[in-house]
């Protein structure tokens, strides 16, 4: 009994010793854990703010990305962080790194389409072939740009609608902005049968785009014979404007045609083609952009 008794405090001493140990050599390893954390939480927060104010100096570098930027990189100093916590407690950090890079490339190809609208919505906002405030047209959608996000991009139709689009179809197809430039171009036809007098006509034509001063005067309005055939001669009067003033210009210039041929004795009629309203080259206006005529 006295040696089972013995043997029994030998054995408690031993594990009270070792325990002892281990309390001191992991305590080391703990405090240190907690200084690295704290360390590296503030080293992130003082890295991610830092590297937003510098982003946002600059030129060209929207809010959105600026933002997005800095949380990818806070975020990774705090996972580098992480990692760095736990090999202080004798963790193999090369498989953990390799499990992260599995579980990465598996939601990678899990959202491969919303990630493809993220790498679209950077280029957006970094090459920015529109902004808000600007109306575009794509081969799919139409209107005025409300919001750029990561993923999709806010739109408002021209009859007053919300749309979103992702940012992929987007990307991946032509758009035409009709407000980017300061000036736009714009063509009014018309049909001067044989027998009338096309000086007049001609002289009537430039005299209106003259006496209008949202017709700007360089580059100078022109105005020359377009073709002829059906028995008429097509006449085309062609002026610049500021890209504000074109829609109702566009429109009030074909009205002061008509009343001025009417007082004229009608030596020459508008075009019953379709280029009697303005083209819908890039140098006039689509359906979809008529509607949205009302914010131009």
């Amino acid at each position: 009994m006295e040696q089972q008794a013995a043997d029994v405090l030998l054995a408690t001493q031993t594990a009270l010793s070792q325990a002892s140990a281990l309390v001191v050599q992991y305590s080391f390893s703990v405090l240190g854990a907690v200084i690295l954390l704290v360390l590296g939480w503030a080293l992130a927060g003082f890295t991610s703010r830092w590297a937003y104010e510098g982003l946002s100096r600059v030129r060209g570098i929207d809010e959105t990305l600026a933002r997005f930027f800095t949380n990818v990189l806070r975020y990774a100093l705090l996972i580098l962080v992480f990692i760095t916590v736990l090999g202080q407690f004798g963790v193999q950090t090369a498989s953990i790194i390799a499990a992260l890079g599995a579980a990465g490339l598996a939601i990678g190809l899990a959202l491969q389409g919303t990630l493809q609208n993220i790498a679209a919505g950077i280029m957006l906002l970094i090459l920015r072939p529109f902004r808000v405030g600007e109306y575009i047209e794509t081969s799919s959608v139409a209107g005025t740009v409300r919001e750029i996000g990561l993923f999709a991009t806010e739109l408002r139709t021209g009859d007053g609608l919300y749309r979103l689009a992702p940012n992929s179809t987007l990307w991946n197809t032509p758009i035409t902005n009709f407000s980017r430039e300061p000036t736009r171009q714009n063509d009014v036809k018309i049909k001067v049968a044989y027998e009338d007098d096309i000086d007049l006509a001609m002289g009537t034509l430039m005299g209106l785009a003259k006496a209008d001063s949202r017709v700007l005067p360089s580059p100078a309005p022109s105005v020359f014979i377009d073709s002829i055939a059906d028995g008429a001669i097509f006449v085309t009067l062609r002026y610049w404007a500021k890209t504000g003033d074109w829609w109702s210009l566009s429109r009030d210039m074909v009205k002061r045609v008509k009343l001025a041929f009417d007082e004229k004795g009608r030596p020459a009629t508008l075009s019953d083609t379709s280029d009697a309203t303005p083209t819908k080259k890039s140098n006039g206006r689509t359906a979809a952009e008529k509607q949205a005529a009302t914010r131009q």
